[in-house]
């Protein structure tokens, strides 16, 4: 299983290429980043920097959207960012969030959606694509490599994934849901004529190793509570257009019964006014928190699901060290099966 990180482009721009340095030297696949530029800074930008820092890592948002940003000039940067470097770049897109809401904008049809991602990956490989009634290419771009992934969770947004993408991102840990995704994304790669193995699995959320104490415990919980905040506002827009009766597992919709709204001037942050309603059951399910004993069982759990990356959201007061945690003493004990007595220290 691949490990990536995911970074928000908070100012300085020197602080987030140091991190994405730091995650490869402890042996990260992946830096991944917020995409939403009036939040916070422009991520294209610290994309080449971070790429000059490194040798590895593969790079790309977490994720863009069809709607604030031209489908062309996208699949351009990737491009010329692959030429640049190396075959090093990822697309991760969505229907659109904080990027679009902070706007005033709505997400995008899954219509939209699905022609973003012909567009920007056929050109991002050098292909020709059609942008209303043009034929396009670059003719430069013959040699550049470019995957596309989808974020979604309600089940047209699944079965878009499964039609078309290259990966699929779930924004959080509970291994119920993630096997509930999964089977919906490769049931309709296969009805699609696609071989479900090829679009590849990545669960997202926020990793805190602590030394299973109970004052260590609770204060991760309050580090990564945000996050149950954030997947609750997406997962309102499900609950509205599918309800509660439907084979939506209960575990994803019925936790946001007490949400009272959500302030994207507090997106991602630890420690926001907004998460309140969020349990401590769904901080424990929806995140990764306890030692590295715990940390590598629920990581072989999810692998053992079809997992292929867990990307670590890196949004909380302890960066640094759950990277040289996650570098010491977890990575290097994912080449082998967790064992009961491991999972028992």
């Amino acid at each position: 299983m691949d490990i990536g990180v995911v970074l928000q482009c908070t100012p300085p721009a020197s602080r987030v290429v140091e991190l994405a340095r730091q995650a490869e030297t402890h042996g990260f696949s992946h830096v991944w980043t917020f995409d939403s530029h009036l939040l916070w800074q422009e991520p294209y930008v610290i994309y080449s920097q971070i790429l000059a820092a490194t040798r590895k890592v593969v790079v790309g948002p977490m994720v863009t959207n069809p709607s604030t940003r031209d489908w062309t000039v996208t699949a351009s940067t990737f491009a010329t960012l692959n030429d640049m470097f190396g075959n090093r770049t990822i697309c991760g897109i969505g229907r659109g969030d904080s990027a679009v809401r902070t706007l005033g904008g709505k997400p995008a049809t899954l219509a939209t959606l699905r022609e973003a991602i012909e567009v920007i990956r056929e050109l991002g490989n050098g292909r020709s694509a059609r942008v209303d009634d043009t034929i396009v290419r670059f003719p430069w771009a013959s040699a550049s490599r470019l995957e596309v992934w989808v974020a979604g969770y309600g089940p047209r947004a699944l079965e878009l994934t499964g039609e078309v993408a290259d990966g699929f991102i779930l924004q959080l840990a509970d291994p119920d849901i993630t096997a509930w995704t999964i089977a919906r994304v490769r049931a309709a790669a296969e009805q699609a004529g696609r071989d479900p193995g090829s679009v590849k699995i990545c669960v997202a959320a926020p990793a805190y190793v602590t030394d299973g104490s109970a004052a260590a415990m609770a204060h991760a919980r309050e580090q990564c509570r945000w996050f149950g905040g954030m997947v609750g506002n997406h997962v309102a827009d499900i609950v509205a257009k599918y309800g509660t009766d439907g084979d939506i597992p209960h575990a994803l919709t019925d936790y946001i019964a007490g949400r009272r709204g959500y302030d994207y001037n507090e997106h991602g942050q630890a420690g926001n006014t907004h998460a309140e309603f969020v349990p401590d059951a769904i901080v424990d399910r929806f995140c990764l928190i306890g030692t590295p004993d715990e940390q590598v069982a629920r990581l072989h759990e999810l692998e053992k699901l079809g997992v292929d990356q867990f990307a670590v959201y890196l949004q909380h007061d302890a960066k640094t060290a759950t990277l040289e945690a996650y570098g010491e003493s977890v990575l290097p004990r994912l080449a082998h099966p967790v064992t009961a007595t491991e999972g028992a220290e």
